[in-house]
């Protein structure tokens, strides 16, 4: 019997809970959200000073962190400490049972030596993500420091976007300047570490996300600072019961593709307490063609008093919502600055199937184009292929329906509701707006009533007089 109590004793100690509870959060929503459960990581503690790391900002600490991770897996996992410092690397695996966990004062920095990233068995279509977990269960990104993707060395920037001092200050890395002058590319760059493809735009394409956790189940990301990344900076895909709790997500607002929070594919998040202010979307939910053996859809999403500041949409949805989104609510957040404030968008090959989506709550200023849009026209158009054309299909079209917002209030923007579908095609249909107020610039409706169908209820459209 003693032994027995001693053993569960020690099973105790050997497991951490998480002990937020944010149950809270699941009460009085408009339809049905399965909650996410506590992600469980083992106690067992590990500094990456312990496997030779050093944070001096020069020594390479990549084989550090590959051992940590290896000692903490075979113990069955653990938490691995990053303590004060500038902790320079290249990319880190996680496992399953894993925490990687940033003091307040330690930064990791993903190395500018693209080498790094080449997937040496060839399969990757692009550089391995600076972080990166794949079918593994319980893993954990927590603490208050930094991680930043260096992400200069990899994206190309639009000169129409840059001020001359901006301008300048690339040019003066190295890089190269395409024939008409508008686009800049990290080529040929003065680190001196060598290029990883045979042309700049060949090696655009292999642009890595900073965080891509795929196929994994029992996610929690909190209280990091992400920044800075060559491609999305925080990207689930195909995971299940993830928690994104008072992430800090920051980029310049100029630079291509600088996604926020990306969920593609998952089931049962929380999105709560982020602050995003990014070069592209802030909180985007993603669906493309189902995979074998692999969750499809966004299924069982709440968005909770997140905060947007720069971004092409605060909450979108889109480009790909091939597989579907049910069961979606986003409430009590806000939006200031961003270029569109609820971005519903997709297209021809793209789209899919909306069910019971809720958005209520949103405050929203200075919003530079759309309050709301819905759009089924949208093209992809990588920097310096600005004339990619809409795809001719009758597959995968956009069904944006069974969507209700509520309790807008938005101050300044330049239209206030834009909507269009496909012509002889039910794109987008049975959406409700209802007890909102929006001040527009130029613009109140721009609704397409051959293609898409609105009901707006108590909707205020307010023309900023002082605008003209």
């Amino acid at each position: 019997m003693k032994k027995t109590i001693l053993h569960i004793c020690l099973l105790l100690a050997v497991v951490a809970v998480r002990a937020a509870d944010y149950s809270a959060y699941y009460t009085q929503l408009p339809t049905s959200v399965k909650p996410v459960e506590p992600v469980v990581i083992p106690t067992t503690t590990i500094s990456l000073t312990e496997t030779g790391g050093v944070g001096d900002g020069v020594t390479l600490c990549t084989d550090a962190f590959a051992k940590a991770i290896d000692q903490l897996a075979a113990k069955g996992g653990g938490r691995l400490v990053v303590p004060q410092g500038v902790w320079l690397t290249g990319p880190i695996e996680l496992k399953s049972n894993t925490e990687l966990h940033l003091d307040r004062n330690a930064i990791v920095y993903f190395s500018p030596d693209k080498r790094l990233y080449l997937d040496k068995k060839g399969k990757a279509s692009r550089g391995l993500p600076c972080i990166s977990a794949n079918r593994c269960t319980n893993i954990a990104i927590t603490g208050q420091g930094i991680i930043d993707g260096n992400g200069q060395q990899w994206r190309p920037v639009k000169r129409s976007k840059m001020s001359d001092v901006e301008w300048k200050a690339y040019l003066d890395m190295g890089g190269q300047v395409n024939e008409k002058g508008d686009l800049w590319y990290p080529w040929q760059m003065k680190s001196g570490y060598p290029d990883v493809a045979n042309s700049p735009q060949r090696q655009e394409a292999l642009r890595n996300d900073l965080v891509r956790l795929t196929d994994c189940k029992n996610v929690l990301v909190e209280g990091v600072t992400l920044q800075n990344s060559p491609r999305f900076h925080l990207h689930p895909c195909y995971c299940e019961n993830v928690i994104i709790d008072g992430v800090t997500v920051r980029a310049p607002w100029n630079v291509q593709n600088a996604d926020g929070i990306d969920l593609s594919d998952c089931h049962r998040v929380l999105v709560v307490n982020a602050t995003v202010n990014v070069g592209d979307d802030g909180i985007c939910l993603k669906s493309g063609k189902p995979r074998k053996n692999s969750i499809s859809g966004c299924e069982d999403i709440l968005v909770h008093q997140c905060t947007v500041y720069h971004a092409h949409g605060g909450f979108v949805l889109g480009s790909e919502t091939v597989a579907g989104m049910r069961n979606i609510v986003a409430r009590q957040c806000r939006f200031a600055g961003t270029d569109v404030g609820l971005r519903f968008k997709s297209g021809a090959g793209r789209g899919g199937k909306t069910e019971r989506l809720y958005v209520s709550d949103i405050v929203m200023s200075d919003i530079k184009d759309e309050a709301v849009i819905f759009q089924c026209d949208y093209v992809n158009r990588p920097a310096g292929n600005e004339k990619a054309q809409a795809q001719q299909t009758l597959q995968f079209l956009p069904d944006f329906q069974d969507i209700h917002i509520s309790n807008v209030v938005c101050r300044g923007c330049h239209t206030a509701i834009k909507a269009s579908g496909i012509e002889d095609q039910k794109c987008v249909h049975d959406i409700e707006l209802t007890n909102c107020t929006i001040v527009y610039d130029k613009t109140g409706q721009q609704i397409d009533s051959q293609t898409a169908q609105l009901k707006l209820n108590n909707v205020r459209l307010v023309k900023n007089e002082c605008k003209e």
